[in-house]
């Protein structure tokens, strides 16, 4: 997904000097091509997320646009302040993106297992908030998000993801959902990476006669509100799929817009309950962990069924 991001902000950057990418001191085996051809348009702030986020806010001030880029929680939670007071509550033109969202750092330990970053953001009046899926929808929501004036917050994997979209996602606005794949007996919501695992659990659940209906929402804040009140009016059973803590983040947010629909649909929130990942590991052998592998996902589902 990172390497979809540089080549989404490279393709603008090309047409716009106004864009200015500020990295931690981190990322730059991915970020060397952007800095090599647009050195003008390259700070490296160091390891000083709190001055960094204070200097994108500064820059927006002159009409730039401005990333701040770093890895799990720091890019977030070092600087939820300077956020908050510096970006979200000017309006200022500041994206904000996390690589490694979720369980991709998981064998760092519980400092870099970003599962709480979404309710954070998505708190936070003004700030809008992405989590593709795949790298297609990356490469979708970037040129999105550089247009949308405010704060923004972007979550990204690491690399290598597969795409899971078999073309690439075109003309995409936000907020708008994405349909990977058609059903009729359950609905699968998912947003983040974890989309992988969703379209796997699909094909599982597939081979037992159950026909999922799998969606990736790509823009978390504000949720495409439209699809869900179809899928409402549709599906008894709705279950959500976030590699991340279901306090407050995609399931929650979905929850909160079910719970206005007035339809009598069961919601079903998989991801992190409440409590911190004190387990070190792979990201795929902490989903496993914490029940948000594929395998976990039909059998969860399955069960859902029978309520």
């Amino acid at each position: 997904m990172r390497d979809a991001f540089v080549r989404a902000l490279m393709q603008r950057a090309k047409d716009d000097p106004r864009l200015i990418l500020i990295t931690g001191d981190l990322g730059f085996g991915v970020l060397r091509p952007f800095w090599e051809t647009y050195p003008s348009q390259f700070i490296n702030a160091g390891i000083a997320e709190q001055a960094m986020t204070g200097m994108a806010a500064g820059l927006s001030m002159t009409g730039r646009t401005v990333i701040t880029y770093s890895i799990g929680n720091f890019p977030t939670f070092r600087c939820l302040e300077q956020i908050r007071n510096d970006c979200a509550y000017h309006d200022a033109n500041v994206k904000i993106v996390c690589v490694g969202g979720g369980f991709v750092y998981g064998s760092l330990g519980m400092s870099h297992h970003a599962t709480e970053d979404l309710s954070a953001m998505r708190a936070l009046p003004g700030v809008t908030v992405f989590a593709p899926g795949d790298p297609n929808e990356v490469e979708a929501v970037v040129p999105e998000m550089l247009d949308h004036p405010g704060t923004c917050y972007l979550r990204l994997g690491r690399g290598g993801e597969p795409r899971v979209h078999p073309s690439p996602v075109t003309g995409w606005k936000m907020p708008r959902a994405l349909v990977l794949r058609e059903g009729k007996d359950v609905a699968i919501l998912s947003t983040g990476g974890i989309l992988t695992q969703t379209m796997a659990a699909a094909s599982r659940l597939a081979e037992e006669g159950i026909s999922a209906h799998v969606v990736s929402f790509p823009c978390v804040k504000p949720l495409d509100t439209a699809c869900l009140s179809d899928l409402c009016s549709r599906f008894r059973h709705i279950v959500t799929v976030e590699e991340h803590t279901i306090v407050g983040g995609f399931g929650s947010a979905v929850a909160e817009v079910v719970a206005e629909t007035g339809t009598r649909t069961k919601l079903h929130r998989i991801g992190m309950q409440d409590e911190y990942s004190s387990i070190v590991g792979s990201q795929q052998y902490l989903r496993v962990c914490y029940g948000m592998n594929d395998q976990a996902i039909a059998d969860k589902t399955r069960s859902y069924l029978c309520e």
